[in-house]
């Protein structure tokens, strides 16, 4: 086998592998739990609250029981721009969230997404935050604590005021606020009667009952994860409970940090004031139910004789909209909280990808548009590299005939056939290889823009034009119905075979931009080339349709530019006959 059809075949192959089995490649290794802190112990009691190492009686917190107990305590409103529900006065946990602009579905019926349940619930979920304490006998707040309600309804305008008096000289203030999005604070504020200081340390925690369903690919991360000393670090729920529900605990070095819990779209995250050090701890909690908890547990504050202190921590529970993200990354100092968007290994490409195409689509107004538009982008950026490239394949069809005779004339000599067409190759100028360039070079891009519509919310139930209503969903057409035209479903058929509307035109346009290509004068390389359309629009059936979208248009300005190419080579070679036979 000659080298050039060597060099082609493998490009194709990895490029096919790359293509079938990327995400396997993309598994971010689990970090290893570091060492724990030698003043907070890594355990909680066993209803989940963090607790100081050597606790004893005088700071242990009651043990809450799995079983869901009844409703039987007051409530305040929660009634946001963008979020609604309310907090339970028990243990002032926010646990009750409904996010007013997202929809479970296309559907007309579709209900919103509910992010926080109650404890009553089948599967709870909620943040909580708390105090602990080594002092004897005195008590502190925590899930169990009823808190005496001081106003009612939380809006962006008016925040609410819990407080409880533990009966020993010590009264617990709380605020909770909430801006016109998804971030709520909490400040506590600790009064002391007390003739002796005392010495507490505050506590957060996001905690969910039931394994959630996942989308099970390696390309997303959902579950628990976190930034602790700048490094982002991540758990499935099966990790946790592979580790036999130790989890992870990390005492930071350098303060700041948040940690929570995450959805594809949806993200629970607490954190506390960015200048403080605090013990984070992800863990499977034990019991009969599966229950999940990230938490942090923070720094001593010391109470003065008769004094006061204030402390405050921050609860993001929403969508993982990248504006958003970075927003609070800037206001709060908080390091890399858009790493809450699975954007993978490919982020240096992907981030700015997702910028250009929401730019566009504020532009045109439509995201469809908008990939499209950026398609076009991307096609002039690689144009002078993609040109010399199809030169290069031009010169191949050219030189198509010579190859042939000379493998006619080698016959078995296959070290005589290499020699005579590399020497043909360096005197006609010619690099075999060249024609894969354009395929390897749109490979990250093709990554970096499948995560962009994968992980970004922005891009969930983006209408297109016609029967495209997701771009983040795959063509809902499909070819073995005739593309709705017979009155038949095909939703029982996998995939990979409905085979919609979008990918068949993408294996079309694929197979006219490859017969603008040199003919393979292998066997081999021809069969290759031959099903390859083939395989491509049964592997793009499962991809998103505005990855599909992109990829057909890569390959109808990749015909326009090719053909353009072919005819000014034509032109050219014409006037350079023309002008021999004029001299002649």
């Amino acid at each position: 086998m000659s080298p050039e059809n060597r060099n082609l075949i493998l490009a194709m192959a990895v490029s096919m592998a790359i293509l079938v089995l990327w995400q396997s490649f993309f598994v971010e290794p689990q970090m290893q739990a570091e060492q724990q802190s030698q003043n907070l112990s890594k355990d909680a009691d066993s209803d989940g609250t963090p607790r100081l190492a050597q606790e004893n009686n005088g700071g242990q917190l009651q043990i809450e029981k799995p079983e869901r107990p009844l409703e039987d305590v007051p409530r305040i409103t929660i009634s946001a721009p963008l979020l609604e529900g309310s907090i339970t006065s028990r243990g002032a946990r926010i646990d009750d969230l409904m996010l007013k602009n997202y929809r479970i579905s296309l559907s007309e019926d579709s209900g919103n997404v509910k992010l926080f349940e109650p404890v009553s619930s089948a599967n709870p979920y909620f943040s909580e935050f708390g105090w602990v304490s080594q002092a004897d006998g005195q008590p502190m707040p925590s899930g169990k604590t009823i808190w005496k309600v001081l106003s009612s309804e939380l809006t962006p305008q008016t925040p609410v005021q819990l407080s409880w008096d533990n009966g020993n000289g010590l009264i617990f203030l709380r605020t909770i606020s909430i801006n016109d999005d998804y971030l709520i604070k909490i400040e506590d504020t600790i009064k002391s009667t007390l003739n002796k200081s005392i010495s507490l340390n505050p506590y957060g925690l996001v905690r969910r009952t039931g394994t959630p369903s996942t989308q099970g690919m390696w390309i997303l991360h959902e579950g628990l994860l976190g930034v602790f000393d700048t490094t982002l670090k991540e758990w499935t729920y099966s990790d946790l409970q592979d580790d036999n529900k130790e989890g992870f605990n990390h005492n930071s070095e350098e303060p700041g940090g948040w940690a929570g819990i995450t959805d594809k779209y949806w993200l629970a995250a607490i954190m506390p004031e960015q200048s403080e050090k605090v013990n984070f701890s992800m863990r499977a909690l034990s019991g009969s139910e599966d229950r999940y908890q990230a938490d942090f547990l923070g720094s001593a504050i010391t109470v003065p004789p008769g004094g006061e202190v204030q402390w405050s921590g921050y609860l993001f529970a929403g969508a993982k909209k990248v504006d958003l993200l970075d927003k609070y990354e800037e206001e709060l100092g908080v390091t890399h909280f858009d790493l809450a968007i699975d954007f993978g290994w490919f982020y240096f490409m992907t981030k700015p990808f997702f910028y250009a195409i929401t730019y566009l689509n504020s532009l045109l107004g439509n995201f469809g548009l908008a990939i499209i538009a950026f398609t076009i982008i991307v096609r002039l950026v690689l144009f002078p590299l993609a040109n010399k490239s199809y030169r290069s394949m031009g010169k191949m069809r050219e030189l198509a005939p010579k190859i042939q005779v000379l493998r006619e004339n080698a016959g078995d000599d296959r070290a005589k056939m290499n020699q005579e067409m590399m020497a043909l190759y360096k005197k006609e100028k010619v690099n075999p290889a060249a024609g894969c360039l354009p395929i390897l070079l749109q490979i990250p891009v093709f990554f970096a823009l499948y995560k962009v519509l994968y992980v970004s919310i922005e891009m969930r139930h983006a209408p297109f034009y016609g029967w495209i209503l997701d771009l983040s969903a795959i063509d809902p057409t499909s070819i073995f119905n005739l593309f709705g035209l017979l009155p038949y479903s095909v939703d029982f058929l996998p995939a990979f075979l409905s085979i919609g509307l979008w990918p068949v035109l993408m294996g079309i346009t694929m197979y006219l931009q490859m017969q603008l290509n040199p003919p393979p004068p292998d066997p081999i390389q021809a069969k290759i080339f031959q099903y390859m359309p083939i395989f491509f629009t049964f592997l793009l059936a499962t991809f998103p349709a505005g990855l599909v979208i992109y990829w057909t248009w890569n390959n109808l300005l990749s015909i326009v530019q090719q053909w353009w190419i072919m005819r000014s080579m034509g032109e050219k070679k014409a006037h350079t006959i023309g002008g021999d036979g004029g001299t002649g």
